[in-house]
């Protein structure tokens, strides 16, 4: 687990494309534990970091129940952006990417928002929402990769691995 500061970075990051900063934020991870590691050539550190983008807002985990239930009411029934970016270090060798997938939110009642809040699975996770948990009914449609929406993009991964000359199914055994 990295030790980024993610709201110290993204201020002095200041005003980028969404795309640019979840790309920022994945390789300061992925340095900060390569380096925190002493990897080698041998070892493999993949950092990531997911947002979502609507309206032109970008999303990160919410820091409160209320920001939640806002975001909830403001995604209802609508289509945002989940952007992840992915930072992959090799010994000295480094690559990144960002892989974005359309999600379409469902209608969920006051109710079923409230009681997926009070779970605190929402505040934990990027846009508040998840397709691998208690969120996953909430979801109607995605456009992409379901995997960049559960965190890490599996064909985005194995395709910057293969930049670095890792072979995917090298990696079974």
């Amino acid at each position: 687990m990295s030790n980024v500061d993610e709201a110290a970075l993204l201020r002095e990051l200041g005003e980028q494309e969404p795309t640019d900063l979840v790309l920022e934020l994945a390789r300061a991870k992925a340095r900060d534990v390569a380096t925190r590691l002493a990897v080698d050539s041998s070892t493999i550190v993949i950092g990531c970091d997911s947002m979502l983008e609507m309206d032109g807002e970008l999303h990160g985990k919410p820091a409160s129940a209320e920001e939640a239930r806002r975001r909830w009411l403001a995604m209802s029934g609508r289509t945002g952006s989940l952007h992840t970016g992915h930072w992959i270090v090799v010994g000295d060798r480094e690559v990144g990417a960002v892989a974005t997938t359309s999600v379409t939110h469902a209608k969920p009642t006051p109710r079923e928002i409230d009681a997926y809040i009070a779970t605190g699975e929402p505040l934990r996770v990027a846009g508040a929402f998840t397709l691998d948990g208690l969120g996953a009914p909430f979801v109607e449609r995605i456009s992409g990769d379901p995997s960049n929406v559960i965190g890490l993009s599996l064909p985005l991964t194995r395709r910057l691995l293969g930049h670095l000359g890792i072979v995917w199914t090298d990696l079974w055994a």
